[in-house]
């Protein structure tokens, strides 16, 4: 079992940054590629940025140029550094981890985009 616990969510002006972080624990020498998801209201959850164990990173075309996601092995916690956040990006973000002994998802961290 692997459990993933996000932080740092919150309340940021358009235009601003946020660095939201994603700490696991349990089984994490079965964890393999790390990612970062996020649901806005109304809306079906999409992938903002996923990192390999080796450090390869994929982003969503909307936040390439914005977003980068970084990971330290041994903390075994992934960061998502988000700059220049827009207000349609107010949703709830969410780590995830594909682990050989099956994925696990955290409960979310709101990140509200507002002025």
């Amino acid at each position: 079992q692997v459990r993933l616990v996000e932080s740092g969510g919150g309340l940021v002006q358009p235009g601003g940054s946020l660095r939201l972080s994603c700490a696991a624990s349990g089984s994490i020498f079965s964890i393999g590629t790390m990612a970062w998801y996020r649901q806005a209201p109304g809306k079906q959850r999409e992938s903002v940025a996923t990192i390999t164990r080796s450090g390869s990173t994929n982003y969503a075309d909307s936040v390439k140029g914005r977003f980068t996601i970084s990971r330290d092995n041994a903390k075994n916690t992934v960061y998502p550094q988000m700059n220049s956040l827009k207000p349609e990006e107010t949703a709830v973000y969410y780590c995830y981890a594909a682990a050989t002994i099956g994925a696990s998802w955290g409960r979310g961290t709101q990140v509200t985009v507002s002025s």
